[in-house]
């Protein structure tokens, strides 16, 4: 399987184009069973909603932030790169 590579530049202008920040951002993550707790060390102000897969290998998680700025939102999502498994929605 090819590994799409990250383009930030687009991915900047894009959510520059959907509204004025700061907004209210919606992060969802895919993570195996046992990892939403360094999903949820991303938000330790925040409610994170979790709901497992059916067949309990994956918990999806679900979080609401005010960010101030697109670079902000890219920050959040290159962290969370770094946690084994994790799938950004």
């Amino acid at each position: 399987m090819k590994e799409r590579k990250f383009d930030k530049a687009s991915f900047k202008e894009k959510l520059e184009a959907v509204g004025q920040f700061p907004m209210l951002y919606m992060f969802k993550f895919i993570v195996p069973s046992g990892k939403e707790g360094e999903v949820g060390a991303l938000f330790p102000t925040h409610e994170v909603s979790l709901k497992p897969s059916s067949g309990g290998k994956y918990i999806s998680t679900t979080v609401q932030m005010m960010v101030e700025s697109a670079d902000r939102v890219i920050e959040i999502y290159e962290q969370a790169s770094a946690i084994e498994g994790v799938i950004s929605l």
